[in-house]
C-alpha cells in the first residue's frame, strides 16, 4: 500500500523547516555571544587574573588591575551595610552583608525570572511570588524559588564598585 505525501513536492519538509529554524537560532546565539566578547572585560580575561587580596577576602572576582575596565555601578557608601541596592538596567543586585564586604547577584529570580524589587531585613525579595534570598550569599530563604541567585562579578576599586 502506498500513500501520497501530505505536502506537495515543491514545499520544504518539516525536517528542513526545523533544521533551518535551529540553524537560525544557533547563528543568532553565536552572534550575541560574539558581540558580548568584544567588550573590554571578557570572561577569558576575567579567568586569567587571580583575585587580589581585597577581592579574595570578600569573595568577589577581580576583572584585572584596578581601573582596568568594567562598568561603574556605585560608590561603596551607597550600599547600606546589611542591605543592598538593585541596578535594574544592569540586571544585578549589589549587597554589603558586613562592613566592607560587597557581593553581587543577578536580579532575576530563579523561580520565574521576575526582577527582584526590594532589599530589607537581610533579604532580597521577588514581588511575583515572594521568593526571598540572602544578601550574604544569594541563597533561598523562602520559596518557591528553586535555586539561589547566581553571582555576578564585581570589583571594588577604591570607593567605586564596578561590574566586570
Amino acid at each position: 500500500m502506498t500513500s501520497e505525501p501530505l505536502q506537495p513536492g515543491s514545499e520544504p519538509s518539516r525536517r528542513t523547516v526545523v533544521t533551518a529554524v535551529g540553524v537560525t537560532g544557533l547563528a543568532a546565539a553565536l552572534t550575541a555571544c560574539g558581540e558580548s566578547d568584544s567588550t573590554p572585560s571578557t570572561k577569558a580575561s576575567k579567568a586569567s587574573h587571580a583575585p587580589d587580596k581585597s577581592t579574595a577576602e570578600t569573595g568577589e572576582h577581580d576583572g584585572g588591575a584596578a581601573g582596568s575596565g568594567g562598568t561603574d555601578l556605585a560608590k561603596t557608601s551607597e550600599i547600606p551595610e546589611g542591605g543592598g541596592k538593585i541596578f535594574a538596567d544592569q540586571g544585578v543586585v549589589v549587597t554589603q552583608p558586613s562592613k566592607g564586604n560587597f557581593k553581587a547577584f543577578s536580579s532575576k529570580c530563579t523561580h520565574q525570572g521576575c526582577a527582584v524589587t526590594n532589599i530589607e531585613g537581610g533579604v532580597i525579595t521577588c514581588p511575583c511570588h515572594d521568593s526571598q534570598f540572602s544578601v550574604a550569599d544569594g541563597s533561598v530563604q523562602a520559596g518557591p524559588a528553586p535555586q539561589p541567585l547566581p553571582t555576578a562579578d564585581i570589583a571594588v576599586d577604591g570607593d567605586t564598585i564596578k561590574l566586570v
